[in-house]
């Protein structure tokens, strides 16, 4: 059996191995010096955000401010190679298919304009120009604004974003699929419904003061490993780390960090977790109603004199509905909370302990818990579990729903939102006079069923990989291929741009590490907003990898001036003057006075947090309790009622980011050079009579009648819940159907698919 693939995890994250990797990466982008000297200016005050993840700063040129990720992103962007019109050239949109994802970006940055060509089934070099006029006239001949798509990356700036927004209202669709549909939308409606703002309450400083942090369906040690720094500071202080993750994440349990010079050279590493549980797929809300349940009894049970466990001053002052909440909790028995969380009543007691005795706490998660069916309870239940001891709106505690993309939170904030608020619309209107669209647009899945039922013919994609990034892989790629018009704006080739429409763009634009020189020749700055809402400068520092490119902001005003034209709006003005842009921003949208001067000071600036100060902006004025019931039947639950099958989670490989893969590895797993693997539990495999390396295909249950299949993956021995299974995306996307979506978010659960294995014989 081939179990090559299979080899020695990491003894803790970081490390020397994070700085063997980087190094590796630096190699691999054939730049190492300037790649090097690069990352010198990552997240400092004359320097550009890191590219990768949304995790906070600390004060700008206090220190190195980068990670292993981060390195990998910027060596990703500024590598030497290039994707030229001879690489198109040599080969056929076809043949560029059957590339993986990772073979297909090794090729590099795109360099020149390009235009799909269906009787070569190549892409050919196109005129900037040309290009703008043919979008703008197959947008403006559409016979409605609503049958055209207007996606967005979370790598967009503020100004690209902003400005992309304003363009596509002046053409009259909130048509506005965004990649937050597919990750973090769960957070913000559960926290607009419970706190009454859709962001975190907490800033980067409360991690500094917490006495207990709980993190929930996350894994910072791949997704935002800066986050570790802050964790393993926490723990040697003496807080305590609780975390609940269905699989052992090497993160989580110890973290060496590689800025420690005397950890380093000792071949150290701290502690994080004081107490891991793992759950089962989808148990998150039933084991933080089992914290809750223990809460509550040890106030009652509180001996005469003793201090109270709950906080009856900012629950009387401060929220509404806790006494249905509490008659819920008691409602709900432990046979019940142990069965759909796969703990056990003992285990999830002492997680309550620790919250008990912490006086400032602060819980975080992402899309362990947001991908599920039942993900925006799941958040409610996480705020009734924080306001019962007053844990929002002091030091050292609060809500942090932690993002993915570097400007994920940003794109929302300047008006990415296809149900946007009618005071920003107004601000639209009277600001530039205009009449603004008000029917609500397409999420992402709505999205897709347009372009797959005809009644969406256009798309343009504002960065990402959107054929990859969603679900149901074969039914979107087919939806893409059927449209008239297809425009992908990007720093590389990658699937998407390789299911073209009728008529198909790919427009190179500039990286975030990248100079963007104006007419004047004066050096542009964007914007970016992070988890914890400060919004900071970012001016790149390296030459373009091509003449031929143009900045996300220059490539959206050349195509809005080609679509709508300069009535409302000169787009060439704005696009040479990016100040011009945020004076819109400043004047549109709260929040953001004196942007321009703000914005160059050394962090930046917080945009204010209502809810952080304890002021509502709910329906009642209060903070809001939820008494829903736990969810009928888990994914889990399901699962174990038939013969063979199982609950699959997607989640990254620590060599990726995203749909962008870097590598074949994954160290802190024990996976090598492989991607189509199964993580399982070793009883399971087993019972199933099978050993790791095995072959499989895996097959998706859903009652819709179309056949999923991610064909030949092998098993990987494992330490997850039994009945609970896992492996990458994008690579699994295939098997989560655009059908099963959470409850009022609408995000694809990626977190929660049913499968059954198919075994194939041995090679």
């Amino acid at each position: 059996m081939d179990t090559k693939f299979i080899g020695k995890k990491s003894a803790a994250a970081g490390g020397w191995g994070a700085l063997k990797s980087c190094g590796k990466r630096l190699l691999q982008s054939g730049t190492p010096i300037s790649g090097a000297r690069t990352m010198l200016k990552a997240n400092q005050p004359d320097g550009f955000d890191c590219p990768g993840c949304a995790w906070g700063d600390p004060e700008h040129g206090s220190s190195f401010e980068f990670c292993e990720n981060g390195v990998k992103a910027v060596a990703w962007e500024a590598t030497e190679k290039r994707a030229t019109p001879a690489f198109f050239a040599d080969k056929t949109v076809s043949q560029l298919r059957q590339l993986t994802d990772y073979e297909l970006e090794l090729n590099g940055r795109l360099t020149h304009p390009m235009r799909y060509d269906a009787a070569s089934d190549r892409y050919l070099p196109v005129a900037w120009e040309d290009a703008f006029a043919e979008i703008g006239s197959i947008l403006t001949g559409l016979d409605s604004p609503n049958r055209a798509e207007f996606y967005t990356s979370g790598r967009a700036s503020n100004e690209a974003a902003f400005l992309y927004q304003l363009f596509v209202r002046i053409y009259g669709t909130n048509n506005f699929p965004d990649c937050s549909n597919m990750c973090h939308e769960a957070s913000g409606i559960a926290m607009r419904q419970a706190v009454g703002v859709g962001k975190g309450t907490v800033l980067l400083e409360d991690f500094e003061a917490a006495d207990a942090i709980f993190v929930i369906g996350q894994n910072p040690g791949t997704n935002h490993p800066r986050m570790l720094g802050d964790l393993r500071r926490a723990a040697i202080r003496g807080a305590r780390v609780v975390v609940f993750n269905p699989i052992r994440e090497r993160g989580l349990e110890r973290f060496s960090d590689p800025q420690d010079k005397v950890e380093m050279l000792r071949g150290g590493s701290t502690d994080i977790a004081s107490l891991y549980l793992q759950p089962q797929l989808g148990g998150d809300m039933a084991a933080v109603r089992g914290m809750a349940k223990a809460v509550l009894a040890a106030e009652e049970a509180a001996a005469a004199g003793l201090p109270s466990v709950l906080d009856h001053a900012f629950l009387a002052e401060h929220c509404e509905g806790f006494a249905e909440y509490r008659a819920a909790v008691e409602a709900t028995n432990w046979a019940e909370i142990e069965d759909q969380s796969g703990l056990s009543r003992q285990e999830i007691e002492r997680a309550a302990d620790v919250y008990i005795s912490a006086e400032r706490v602060i819980c975080t998660w992402a899309m362990g818990v947001t991908q599920h069916l039942h993900s925006v309870a799941t958040i409610r239940e996480i705020a009734n579990f924080m306001f019962l001891r007053g844990n929002i709106g002091k030091p050292g505690a609060g809500l942090c729903p932690v993002r993915g993309h570097s400007n994920v939170q940003g794109d929302r904030t300047v008006g990415i939102n296809e149900k946007p608020a009618d005071d920003f619309l107004d601000a639209l209107e009277e600001h530039f006079r205009f009449t603004v669209p008000r029917e609500h647009g397409h999420n992402v899945l709505a999205a897709i069923g347009a372009m797959l039922d005809g009644s969406a013919e256009a798309f343009i994609g504002l960065g990402g990989n959107f054929a990859r990034a969603t679900p149901d892989s074969a039914l979107v790629e087919k939806a893409l291929r059927r449209l008239k018009l297809t425009v992908h704006i990007a720093t590389k080739p990658n699937h998407s741009h390789l299911m073209p429409g009728e008529t198909a763009f790919i427009l190179p634009c500039l990286g975030r590490t990248e100079m963007d020189l104006n007419a004047a020749g004066n050096s542009q700055l964007v914007s970016v907003e992070d988890s914890m809402s400060m919004v900071h400068g970012s001016a790149g520092i390296n030459r373009p990898a091509s003449p031929h490119l143009l900045s996300e902001v220059a490539i959206i005003a050349g195509i809005a001036q080609a679509t709508v034209g300069s009535a409302v709006v000169a787009w060439a003005e704005l696009a040479d003057d990016h100040d011009r842009i945020r004076d819109h921003i400043e004047a549109t949208i709260p929040g953001f006075e004196n942007y321009n001067t703000r914005l160059r000071k050394p962090r930046g600036f917080h945009l204010r947090n209502a809810a952080a100060h304890r002021e509502w902006d709910t329906p009642t004025g209060k903070a809001s309790f939820s008494s829903d019931p736990l969810p009928g039947e888990t994914v889990h639950q399901r699962a174990r009622k038939g013969e063979g099958r199982f609950a699959l989670q997607t989640f990254r490989s620590h060599d990726q980011y995203n749909t962008t893969v870097y590598g074949l590895d994954d160290r802190y797993r024990g996976v090598y050079g492989e991607r189509q693997v199964i993580f399982i539990h070793p009883a399971d495999l087993e019972a199933m009579n099978a050993k790791a390396g095995d072959r499989v295909d895996v097959v998706g249950e859903h009652d819709d009648d179309i056949e999923r299949i991610a064909e030949n993956f092998r098993f990987v021995p494992y330490d997850i819940p039994r009945g609970s299974i896992a492996g990458y995306y994008p690579e699994l996307n295939v098997l989560v159907p655009l059908g099963s979506a959470g409850r009022e978010s609408d995000t694809p659960t990626s977190k929660s698919i049913m499968v059954t294995f198919r075994r194939r014989k041995a090679a």
